[in-house]
C-alpha cells in the first residue's frame, strides 16, 4: 500500500486491498487516547437486490485527491485536536467482504474521533466522485446510492441529518 504523503493525513485511492490494521496502526500516537475506523464492507444485498456478488468502484481520479484534502481540512477545522486521519477508497472490482472504503481519525478523546469519523465518510460519499456498479442474482446496474456530487459545505448538512 502507498505511504502517506504527509505525517498526518493518508489519502488513497487504490485498486488494492485496504489493510484496515495497517491504518489503525498509523492512527495510534502517544497523545491520543481515542482511534475511531470505520470500514465499508461488500455485503450481499442492496435494496430489492438479493444476493449481490461483486461491486466495481470508478472513479474520476483527478478530482478524488483534492476533495478528500478538502474533507480532511473541514475535519481539522471542526474538530481541532484531531491528530491523524485515513481517507481511502478501493476502485475497481470487489469480492463479499472486502472493505471498500476506510476512514479513521485518532484524537485525545473520543467524541472527536468518533464525530469527525462520522463526518468523513458522510462527506466522503456525498462529495468524492466515486461509484458503484452492482452484480447480483437478476442482473447488474450502478448502485441505487448514486447521487449527485456537492461541495463539502453543502454535504455538512447531509451528515447532520444522516441517522
Amino acid at each position: 500500500m502507498h505511504a502517506p504523503q504527509d505525517p498526518d493525513s493518508w489519502l488513497l485511492l487504490t485498486p488494492d486491498e485496504l489493510l484496515v490494521g495497517e491504518f489503525y496502526d498509523w492512527c495510534v500516537q502517544p497523545s491520543c487516547g481515542a482511534v475511531v475506523v470505520f470500514s465499508g464492507t461488500v455485503r450481499d444485498h442492496a435494496e430489492d437486490r438479493l444476493e449481490v456478488s461483486l461491486l466495481e468502484y470508478e472513479a474520476y481520479e483527478e478530482q478524488v485527491e483534492p476533495r478528500l484534502e478538502t474533507i480532511v481540512a473541514e475535519m481539522r477545522n471542526k474538530w481541532p485536536d484531531i491528530s491523524r486521519v485515513v481517507l481511502a477508497h478501493r476502485i475497481g472490482a470487489l469480492k463479499l467482504g472486502e472493505s471498500s472504503v476506510v476512514v479513521a481519525v485518532s484524537s485525545p478523546h473520543r467524541p472527536a474521533a468518533f464525530e469527525a469519523a462520522r463526518f468523513g465518510i458522510d462527506t466522503l460519499k456525498a462529495t468524492v466522485p466515486i461509484w458503484k456498479r452492482e452484480v447480483w442474482k437478476d442482473g447488474e446496474d450502478w448502485a441505487l446510492s448514486s447521487q449527485d456530487i456537492t461541495d463539502v459545505r453543502s454535504a455538512d448538512s447531509v451528515s447532520k441529518d444522516s441517522p
